[in-house]
């Protein structure tokens, strides 16, 4: 079986960080949320992946999946010239999936469902399309499915009115008639071709459509508050089954609270770490509190600051900030520093920014 994943799109929601990166390749726990995607399906045994993303990300995705490619997982990699939805992405991929069942995971969508655990869902229930499903308490935020005695029924996008607390998640597993479905299906009112039609044509013309429901949580990560979320549900995950990993060097004059990872090559000193909470190869922390739920990222250097419950990537340095930074996303080689007032700010910055505060 091979997998299809897409890592696409604009990311608008995410601006400025999109701006200038590919939303797939931003850090969740110091690793690119795309990863944890190829991790999924190669984990469930899958060596052959499908990768369908925009024109402008190319150099950056085949840069950062060659350590992949050395491992032994074999990539294809499909351009999609512009957003044109999810079943575009499918559509696209044909020629890769070359008859076979495949699975469709979804970049930007996190979760404890394991791949292999869905593939043998779908088949033992001989189904030509499986849904992964979660219970939410909005559902009308995404595509719901309706269920009827162990199948799905019907698909609706965004309803305003739910027929199930069940929205449809990132993973699916599909046969060849998926491309039957998307190859009939006309673009939406937002000029894209969209999965949940797809589903729904499966359903009226007589394909049978199972489903299986999220053990554990799930997680798409499309507003700066779920990408905030997805680095608190992973760190808590991620050291929740470990130790503290502490590779660099840390002072005796620093304290240590709760589960930390200090990758190698970084340095802690006079400061308090409240793990959850990761810090990147290279990074230099003096005289700072940090965590929980934070991530610092490699090359990072923060100074006489304060962070908490935020993503900070590569290459950052916060200096003197004078106030307690949290629930915020700060960009590549981001500059904060003079600090002020003692007050709780909130960031979304981009990359190559820089802040001065009062």
């Amino acid at each position: 079986m091979k997998a299809l994943i897409a890592a696409g799109g604009r990311g608008t929601r995410l601006r400025p960080i999109t701006s200038t990166s590919n939303k797939h390749l931003i850090p969740i726990a110091n690793k690119p949320m795309l990863f944890y995607a190829i991790d999924a399906v190669a984990e469930g045994g899958i060596r052959e992946i499908g990768l369908v993303f925009g024109p402008e990300s190319h150099a950056a995705i085949s840069a950062a999946i060659a350590p992949y490619a050395r491992q032994g997982l074999r990539f294809t990699l499909m351009i999609q010239d512009a957003p044109r939805g999810l079943a575009h992405v499918v559509k696209l991929a044909e020629p890769f999936v070359a008859g076979e069942p495949f699975v469709f995971h979804l970049g930007d969508n996190l979760m404890t469902q394991r791949v292999g655990d869905c593939i043998r869902q779908f088949e033992a229930q001989k189904t030509n399309c499986l849904l992964v499903l979660a219970r939410v308490r909005d559902p009308q935020r995404f595509g719901v499915a309706e269920l009827r005695d162990g199948r799905v029924v019907g698909v609706v996008e965004k309803p305003a009115n739910p027929k199930s607390p069940y929205a449809v998640t990132g993973l699916y597993c599909y046969d060849r008639s998926i491309f039957e479905a998307v190859a009939s299906i006309q673009p939406s009112a937002r000029g894209e071709l969209e999965i949940s039609d797809a589903h729904q044509y499966l359903i009226d013309h007589g394909f049978s459509v199972g489903y299986t429901e999220v053990s554990g949580w799930w997680k798409d990560t499309g507003k700066p508050e779920d990408l905030l979320e997805a680095n608190r549900l992973v760190l808590g995950q991620r050291l929740a089954a470990a130790e503290s990993l502490v590779q660099g060097e840390i002072d005796s004059a620093s304290i240590i609270e709760g589960k930390v990872i200090i990758e190698a090559g970084a340095r802690v000193a006079a400061s308090r770490l409240v793990g959850p909470l990761i810090i990147g190869a290279g990074s230099v922390i003096e005289r700072s509190r940090l965590g929980p739920f934070a991530s610092i990222g490699p090359g990072c250097r923060v100074t006489n600051s304060e962070i908490e419950d935020s993503i900070v990537m590569e290459r950052c340095r916060i200096v003197d900030a004078g106030v307690r930074i949290a629930q915020s996303l700060i960009g590549r080689d981001v500059e904060i520093i003079h600090g002020g007032v003692q007050r709780t700010h909130h960031f979304i910055i981009g990359d190559q920014s820089r802040i001065e505060l009062p």
